[in-house]
């Protein structure tokens, strides 16, 4: 459940405050091999101010990029473009440190898959001239008025189905008679995908 939580451990982390989510793909943080590559959103409560969700189909921006300069693809795709480092909760490893590309293709289905997050804390680019002027492009363009950008408040009932696309929330506020609360499930296949490659 997707909601504003005020113990500890849940505070530090942005989707269960009510701070802006940047741009991301679930499970940037995971191993290839266990990437998510669908996910479900649905509204219980919408928030009383804010808390819309901003949607960018991944193969657009591989497009733009590739029109741009392929050099930005071939950085993008390198097994080493995006590092994510261990999450340390009181001298425990939680999570190990992941690094891996920002898009790659699945070797199960054959289909374009990317890991991303727009943040700019605890997050480590390769460092290289490419990768540099690749991420520069891409973040340059999820800020940009594209028409392939969507916004769209989600309203009680309502819900949101979708490959791992990338996404993001505003910020919001609630109040004492209404908390903003969704359900969140992520998938390891794909919706519309084949299940194999041919």
């Amino acid at each position: 459940m997707l909601t504003v939580k005020n113990d500890e451990k849940a505070s530090k982390y942005i989707p269960y405050s009510n701070k802006k989510l940047c741009w991301h793909t679930d499970g940037y943080y995971n191993k290839t091999e266990n990437h998510i590559k669908a996910f479900l959103l649905h509204c219980v409560n919408p928030a009383i101010n804010g808390g819309e969700n901003f949607l960018l189909d991944h193969e657009l921006i591989y497009i733009h990029l590739r029109d741009l300069n392929l050099k930005f693809i071939k950085a993008l795709m390198h097994p080493k473009a995006m590092t994510i480092p261990a999450n340390i909760e009181n001298g425990s490893e939680i999570r190990p440190e992941q690094t891996g590309p920002v898009f790659f293709i699945d070797t199960k289905t054959g289909n374009l898959q990317m890991r991303f997050t727009a943040r700019q804390k605890n997050i480590h680019w390769r460092d290289d001239s490419a990768t540099k002027e690749a991420v520069s492009c891409l973040m340059e363009y999820l800020e940009s008025n594209s028409k392939y950008i969507f916004s769209y408040k989600l309203k009680a009932g309502e819900g949101l189905i979708a490959n791992n696309i990338l996404h993001g929330r505003s910020e919001f506020s609630d109040d004492k008679n209404q908390r903003r609360v969704f359900f969140r499930a992520r998938y390891c296949n794909g919706i519309g995908q084949k299940n194999s490659k041919k």
